[in-house]
């Protein structure tokens, strides 16, 4: 049956669209996009909300094979819906690692089944994600992956890299890279201050990641394969993508929000192990170069870096306990109050770095409010004052780092190819 949303504030700037309009699905695309449309359809009055192109998360983690005590498919991508997203890119630290079309084949099975958003299944560049072993990239890619990379830990060996690349590259597919040098990394637990200092827990240097950023962007110029910066954090990190981008070369980097929004100094004497991420939480300078980044254009989108874990994985100690945050849920809430209501980007802005930007770089279909777009849209309310967690969580994990946050804008309708999988703020 078709359906007509009417009188949302439709912002697309792909389309050069900033308006109040009415949508008309049919099927699973957007037929017609205009003022006062009529049709033979359900209405929806939309009035007071937003509506745009549906959001994609480009690096999430599902857990699924092998650790479903920390997160499903099923519960992952509910946790998208109910966060606004109509897609994810999944990441392959799977068991078995997401390393040949088999695993992929699975993990895109178990998300048409659930049907909750669409997953984009990344493949690991290396067999186990070791290093030292090119992975069936091209049984993957014919399977339905979409970018390569070894996220979790990254190529430590230059030369692997390189390899990768230059056999990968055939694919036409983005290398993401996690840029950590496990030599001078370590054991480190937070980043390497005066925080980790007071704390007694061991530092991990910003350039551990540093290093590593200059590095792959040197191996992307030699190769001339197309490279993502995954969740950088520095400020020469920054740095040093913005001067790549300036050169011309085919380099882009993503931003989660726990490195754009808090920093070392929230890890106290309490030692809570929600805010253990990697990269770590860096200082106050390097997150304002990261919203810097954002909002001249260096950093092209915006991921959660989702990371469920079981709860009493995170109730160890500090030192043992995994790293990794969730925040798939309140990450939209979390642009639109600390950078779309505080006056760093607009709504146009956000949608590049939450949409259209993150189904570039994946080369997957783009999405547009126009009509013959696939009708993945999202619905969300600017104004809506809510707290992190306070009514749950639609993931099988807790370990939100932004708990009790409160925050202001909240999806409250998704469509999934004109499926709706979330209405009135409901994952159905």
């Amino acid at each position: 049956m078709a359906l007509l949303l009417k009188g949302a504030h439709v912002v697309d700037p792909v389309a050069g669209i900033d308006g109040v309009l009415d949508v008309l699905i049919e099927g699973d695309r957007i037929a017609r996009v205009g003022e006062a449309l009529q049709a033979d359809a359900e209405v929806r009055d939309l009035t007071g909300k937003y509506l745009v192109p549906g959001l994609v998360d480009m690096h999430v983690h599902l857990r699924e094979p092998g650790f479903e005590h920390k997160g499903t498919i099923e519960s992952e991508t509910r946790a998208a819906a109910k966060g606004g997203m109509t897609g994810v890119c999944s990441m392959p630290n799977t068991n078995p690692v997401t390393d040949n079309g088999t695993v992929v084949e699975y993990v895109r099975a178990c998300a048409e089944r659930a049907g909750h958003c669409r997953v984009f299944p990344s493949g690991a560049m290396t067999k186990g994600l070791k290093g030292e072993i090119i992975s069936e990239m091209g049984d993957m890619v014919a399977h339905g992956a979409v970018a390569f990379t070894d996220d979790g830990r990254g190529v430590q060996s230059a030369g692997m890299l390189r390899r990768c690349m230059d056999y990968g590259k055939m694919f036409g597919k983005v290398f993401m890279s996690h840029c950590q040098d496990e030599e001078l990394v370590g054991d480190g637990q937070i980043n390497e201050g005066p925080v980790s200092t007071r704390l007694g827990l061991a530092g991990w240097p910003a350039e551990g990641e540093e290093l590593q950023v200059v590095r792959d962007i040197q191996i992307a110029r030699l190769t001339g394969a197309k490279l993502h910066i995954q969740h950088i954090s520095t400020a020469r990190g920054i740095a040093a993508v913005r001067a790549a981008k300036a050169e011309g070369l085919p380099v882009t980097c993503e931003a989660a929000p726990h490195h754009l929004f808090l920093t070392d100094e929230a890890i106290d004497g309490t030692y809570d192990t929600r805010l253990k991420v990697n990269p770590p939480l860096r200082t106050a300078e390097d997150a304002a170069a990261v919203r810097a980044g954002v909002a001249d254009g260096t950093v092209d989108a915006i991921v959660t870096d989702h990371a469920p874990h079981a709860d009493w994985e995170k109730a160890r100690e500090f030192e043992y306990a995994p790293f990794g945050m969730t925040g798939i849920e309140c990450s939209l809430a979390l642009v639109i109050t600390n950078l779309v209501k505080q006056g760093v980007i607009d709504y146009a802005r956000m949608v590049e770095l939450m949409s259209v930007n993150p189904r570039r770089i994946l080369g997957v279909e783009p999405v547009s409010i126009a009509a013959g777009s696939l009708a993945d849209i999202t619905v969300f309310d600017p104004d809506i004052v809510w707290t992190v967690g306070a009514d749950g969580y639609e993931s099988k994990a807790r370990n939100c780092g932004f708990d009790g946050t409160e925050v202001t804008g909240r999806a409250t309708d998704v469509f999934v190819g004109g499926k709706q999988t979330l209405r009135d703020g409901v994952v159905l």
